[in-house]
């Protein structure tokens, strides 16, 4: 519950006001003038490309990720990149010492004497802070930990978290101070608190990746001033986080030659095509119900294949369990890796490998057919760049761009005839 004052305006009617008045007039939208917003780039190119080119002047991100995954040593890295280009950075922690983090500070071998450390939670002390400091950046770590006095629920709850974002949203848009905040997630994925958060802040951003692996994986899933889904990679070092310009190659680097079950996708995270093996495991069930069991994929659209197998093709997969693994941790949820998800299923049933210098690339109909994909034309440029043969796309992407020399593109308007391009 909300309280909202009752107010009345000239005309002696009730309004319901929360202290502003609006003085702002409807404008034709022709005569309003478009103009660039304004970035700041960091030395993270990777960073940069997932925001849409850099940080914008007072926006509001929010960075969500499970515990440990490393958003704190991230930030921090960011800040000291920022705090090196002569621009001060506010990095608030409302969960460690100052101690704490000059500890962290040292181990990423950082020294920014532009970068300032607080550890505070109260709301009105930290806008006392930026006002004092005036910073060009503001980091609060994490947004759970901060309360506002005026709300009675204890910090982390809904209303907590709702109108802390709503005072820093102000903050940002007024000063043109640009705040980034880190969220909690759920056991479920989703960051904690409100969903109303997520619609607030300009950019949303997911640190993922399994904390046994060393590479993570920044994604966009909300972004005002870019493209969403964009992503980004990094390794997790001993010295902190470093960026990987080259993603095709470390997920294909493990690949085993000549073995069933493997196939290799181009597949398109935002604006940039990325080459990535799936693997199939195709064994007899030595239960009642075959097991479907989908790593980096949506685990629904493993049967749904199955059934397009054993109903066009005529392989007898009602009796066998799937397991199918995206290598490399990555996950994938765009229609075009269908077609190579399929090769995979059908290589392991048959226990026949595909040739390792494929790539199959294509939606998957139900009655069969090999429907036509997004940006072809990126994807196989990807492909040729990493010494890729062939790729085997749907036929109806075959018109209108020019070949990339070096590689073969064979189009298929079935998944019968993809079979028998791919398993030989």
């Amino acid at each position: 519950m909300v309280e909202e004052i009752e107010a009345s305006d000239v005309r002696g009617r009730a309004s319901l006001s929360n202290g502003t008045q609006s003085v702002s007039k409807p404008e034709s939208i022709t005569a309003i003038e478009s103009e660039k917003e304004p970035r700041v780039t960091t030395a993270m190119k990777e960073f940069n490309r997932v925001l849409g080119g850099g940080i914008v002047l007072g926006s509001l991100v929010l960075i969500g990720g499970d515990p440990g995954i490393g958003k704190s040593t991230l930030l921090l890295q960011i800040s000291s990149q920022l705090a090196d280009k002569k621009l001060p950075v506010l990095y608030v922690s409302g969960e460690e010492s100052t101690r704490q983090t000059k500890l962290r500070a040292d181990r990423l071998g950082i020294k920014s004497d532009l970068l300032y450390v607080l550890s505070e939670t109260n709301l009105f002390d930290i806008s006392k802070q930026i006002g004092e400091v005036r910073p060009s950046f503001v980091v609060i770590d994490s947004i759970q930990t901060i309360f506002k006095e005026e709300v009675t629920s204890a910090p982390g709850s809904v209303s907590q978290v709702r109108e802390c974002t709503v005072e820093l949203m102000k903050i940002a848009k007024t000063n043109g101070i640009p705040i980034f905040i880190v969220g909690h997630v759920t056991k479920e994925g989703a960051i904690a608190g409100p969903r109303l958060l997520e619609h607030m802040v300009d950019a949303v951003l997911y640190f993922e990746g399994e904390r046994h692996h060393t590479y993570r994986i920044l994604r966009g899933v909300k972004n005002r001033f870019g493209s969403t889904n964009e992503m980004g990679i990094f390794e997790m070092k001993e010295e902190g986080l470093r960026e990987v310009m080259n993603a095709s190659e470390i997920f294909l680097e493990e690949r085993a030659e000549g073995a069933a079950g493997s196939t290799v996708v181009a597949s398109m995270e935002g604006t940039r095509p990325i080459l990535v093996e799936i693997q199939a495991l195709i064994s007899p069930t030595s239960f009642g119900n075959p097991r479907r069991t989908a790593t980096g994929i949506d685990h629904n659209r493993v049967p749904l294949i199955m059934a397009v197998l054993e109903k066009r093709v005529g392989l007898m997969l009602q009796n066998q369990d799937a397991y199918i693994k995206v290598a490399g941790g990555v996950k994938l949820d765009e229609p075009a890796i269908d077609l190579a998800l399929a090769v995979s299923i059908a290589s392991s049933f048959r226990d026949q490998p595909t040739d390792p210098n494929d790539i199959f690339i294509g939606e998957v109909g139900l009655t069969g057919e090999i429907r036509r994909v997004s940006r072809i034309e990126q994807r196989v440029q990807e492909a040729a760049k990493l010494g890729f043969k062939r790729v085997i796309c749907p036929k109806n992407n075959l018109s209108g761009w020019t070949y990339p020399k070096g590689i073969e593109i064979v189009g298929v308007s079935t998944v019968q005839e993809a079979l028998s391009e791919g398993i030989r």
